[in-house]
C-alpha cells in the first residue's frame, strides 16, 4: 500500500495542480501521505558568515568561511585559501565549485573566504583608487588592502589550518581590485583571478600602472594570473591583455574570452576556469598513468606536482587511481619496492597511497596483505574512518565477524564526528542500524 501512495504522490503532483488551488492539493497529500510529513529536514550548510572589528574601516566586517571537505578528518593538514570579492554575491557558487572540482580530484582541497561589502556604495568605494573624473563615491582601495593584509587574512591564518598560499578573486570592479591587490607592494596574495576587470575606471589608467609594474618587477618572477571578458563592449580587457603580452612576454598568464555569456552570467563559467589555474595539472586520469612504463616514473610524475601554486597531495580519487594501474599493470608484486617509493617521494601522500591499495587487495580478495598493509600504517593513520573501514572489509573477510562489526562502527563513528558528507558516510558502507 505504501509504494502505491508514493506513486500516488508523484501522480498527484504533475495532474491535480490543474484542477485545484495549491493550497488544496498541499492538504491533500497530507491526507494521503502522513508518514511523509513527521521526520524533520535536515540543514544543509555550505560555510559560516562571521564579522570581525576592523581598525581600517573603523567598523565590524563581515565575511565568509567554507572549509573543504574531511577538513576535521586531517588535524595536521594545512590548506592553500581562496578569497572572493564581492563575498554575499560570489562566495556560494564559488565554495560549490571549489568543492566539487577538489572531490572530483581536479583542484587541492582548500578554504574558501568570501570578503563581504556592506551594500553598493562600500563595494564602488573598496575596489577603485581615487579618481577626480569618477567623483567622491570611489577611492578606498587603500583602506580595503589595510583591512585585508593586516586583518582578515592575519584573522584567517590564526583560525583556520592555512598553508600560506592564498588567490584572490573577483569580477567587475572587484576583478579590478584584483589588479590592484597583484601589483600592491605588500600583498598577502600569490595568484589572481580576474574577471571581466572593469578596466574602463579612471579612463584606463590602469595600463600604466601595469607599464610601472612590469618594469619594476623586470627579471622577477611574476604570480600566476587569470584574466577573462564576456561579450562586454569598453571594458578595455583586450587591449591591457595585448599591453600585458608585450611588455612581459614571459609571464604565466591565461585570458579566456566567452563569447556567449554576459557580464552577469559570466561570473560562474569565468570562475570554474579561473580555479583551474590554481592547479592546471592537479589530476592525472586512468588513462595518462597506463601509459606510463612502470611506477617510479609515476611517482616521479606526481612528485613533480609539488611546485605547483599549492604544492601537492594525494587525495582518495587520486590514490584510487594509483592502485587501480599498479594492479591494472601487474607490479603490485612489487609492493615492498613500491611504498619505499612512495614514502621518498610523496611523504605527505604514503597514507593515503597505502589506503588505496589496501582497498585494491580488498576488492582482489587478499584479505590478509590488505591486513597486514593497514596493520603497517596504523599509528600513521591516526583516526581515519578509511583505515577502520578497510580493516572492517579485511577482518571480514578472514572470517572475525565480530571484530569487523566493531571496526565499522568505529569507522561510522569518526566519519560522523569528523563532518563527513552524507555520500562518504554510505560509502564507508552506511550509518549502522540501531
Amino acid at each position: 500500500m505504501m509504494a502505491r501512495l508514493v506513486f500516488s504522490r508523484s501522480l498527484f503532483s504533475s495532474l491535480l495542480p490543474k484542477v485545484l488551488a495549491p493550497k488544496s492539493v498541499g492538504l491533500l497529500l497530507c491526507i494521503c501521505l502522513p508518514t511523509m510529513v513527521n521526520a524533520a529536514p535536515e540543514v544543509l550548510s555550505y560555510g559560516i558568515a562571521d564579522n570581525i572589528e576592523s581598525k581600517a574601516y573603523d567598523a565590524k566586517r563581515r565575511f565568509m568561511v567554507s572549509l573543504p571537505e574531511r577538513y576535521q578528518a586531517y588535524p595536521q593538514r594545512h590548506y592553500p585559501v581562496l578569497y572572493v570579492m564581492d563575498g554575499d554575491f560570489q562566495f556560494r557558487h564559488t565554495a560549490m565549485l571549489a568543492h566539487t572540482q577538489s572531490r572530483m580530484g581536479k583542484l587541492p582541497p582548500m578554504i574558501v573566504v568570501g570578503i563581504a561589502n556592506q551594500g553598493n556604495p562600500d563595494y564602488l568605494y573598496s575596489t577603485t583608487w581615487q579618481s577626480e573624473k569618477e567623483g567622491d563615491e570611489f577611492g578606498g582601495i587603500d583602506v580595503m588592502m589595510q583591512h585585508l593584509s593586516q586583518e582578515l587574512v592575519p584573522y584567517i591564518d590564526k583560525h583556520y589550518r592555512t598553508s600560506g598560499s592564498n588567490a584572490v578573486a573577483g569580477y567587475s570592479l572587484g576583478g579590478l581590485f584584483v589588479l590592484q591587490a597583484m601589483m600592491a607592494k605588500d600583498t598577502p596574495f600569490n595568484a589572481f583571478i580576474s574577471m571581466s576587470p572593469s578596466l574602463w575606471y579612471d579612463n584606463y589608467s590602469f595600463n600604466n600602472q601595469l607599464t610601472e609594474f612590469i618594469k619594476a618587477n623586470k627579471g622577477k618572477p611574476l604570480p600566476p594570473l587569470f584574466l577573462s571578458v564576456a561579450n562586454e563592449q569598453g571594458m578595455g580587457i583586450r587591449d591591457f591583455h595585448t599591453l600585458l603580452t608585450e611588455k612581459a612576454p614571459g609571464w604565466q598568464v591565461t585570458f579566456n574570452t566567452y563569447p556567449n555569456d554576459t557580464h552577469y552570467t559570466t561570473a560562474i563559467p569565468a570562475m570554474m576556469d579561473g580555479l583551474n589555474i590554481l592547479a592546471d595539472s592537479h589530476y592525472t586520469d586512468m588513462d595518462e598513468l597506463m601509459e606510463m612504463p612502470d611506477y617510479q616514473v609515476v611517482f616521479k610524475h606526481f612528485a613533480d606536482k609539488q611546485s605547483q601554486w599549492a604544492g601537492y597531495r594525494m587525495d582518495w580519487l587520486q590514490a584510487y587511481y594509483l592502485a587501480k594501474y599498479l594492479f591494472a599493470s601487474k607490479q603490485i608484486d612489487e609492493l615492498e619496492q613500491i611504498l619505499a617509493s612512495a614514502r621518498t617521494q610523496l611523504p605527505d601522500s604514503y597514507v593515503e597511497i597505502a589506503l588505496g591499495i589496501s582497498k585494491g587487495f580488498n576488492k582482489t580478495k587478499q584479505a590478509e596483505k590488505a591486513a597486514s598493509l593497514l596493520d603497517s600504517i596504523k599509528s600513521a593513520a591516526g583516526e581515519s574512518a578509511d583505515w577502520y573501514q578497510q580493516m572492517s572489509l579485511a577482518q571480514s573477510a578472514l572470517g572475525h565477524a565480530q571484530e569487523a562489526e566493531v571496526l565499522h562502527r568505529k569507522a561510522i563513528e569518526l566519519a560522523q564526528a569528523q563532518g563527513f558528507e552524507s555520500w562518504e558516510v554510505w560509502e564507508l558502507g552506511g550509518p549502522i542500524a540501531e
